[in-house]
């Protein structure tokens, strides 16, 4: 029996994915952008611009990774757990980090990213430094994510008997 608190549980899992992967997806483009052009001057600077664009794309992978975890406590492959609604509303509101901190990380890590390949393209020896600050972007990401699954992971959800 699929009950209110499993809806929002669903409900914060498909925010979890979607927010994050839009995030991750406009981030991805942007850096995609300003390393294409890069790439068309110089072509061997491909693979670090290519670094410099993932790294907006991994918000992305850690809310789909949340969105997992929730199906798997839910049970969703199994006999989908009834959850009460203070449960239901627990897991949705733990999904809310990964969700709204993916989709906004991700925006500005890209915002770093073309900045760090456009220091890639007039000095190529300072792409370390353009990384580590792309990367401490992902930092808040990383947290985020971390939050989530501790509140996802909670041991007292509570089902209806």
């Amino acid at each position: 029996m699929i009950t209110t608190g499993t809806c929002l549980a669903i409900i914060g899992m498909v925010l979890a994915v979607l927010l994050s992967g839009i995030g991750s997806a406009i981030g991805v483009a942007k850096a995609g952008q300003a390393a294409s052009g890069l790439v068309s001057e110089s072509p061997d600077k491909f693979m670090k611009a290519f670094l410099l664009q993932l790294l907006p794309g991994t918000q992305g992978l850690y809310g789909l990774l949340i969105g997992f975890l929730v199906l798997m406590r839910i049970n969703i492959f199994g006999d989908v757990l009834a959850l009460t609604d203070q449960s239901g509303y627990l897991m949705l509101y733990g999904c809310l980090p990964a969700a709204l901190g993916g989709l906004i990380t991700a925006i500005y890590q890209s915002k770093v990213a073309v900045s760090s390949i456009g220091l890639l393209a007039k000095r190529p020896e300072e792409f370390t430094k353009g990384m580590m600050m792309t990367v401490m972007v992902e930092t808040y990401a990383l947290f985020a994510a971390i939050m989530s699954f501790i509140v996802v992971f909670m041991p007292n959800l509570q089902t209806i008997s």
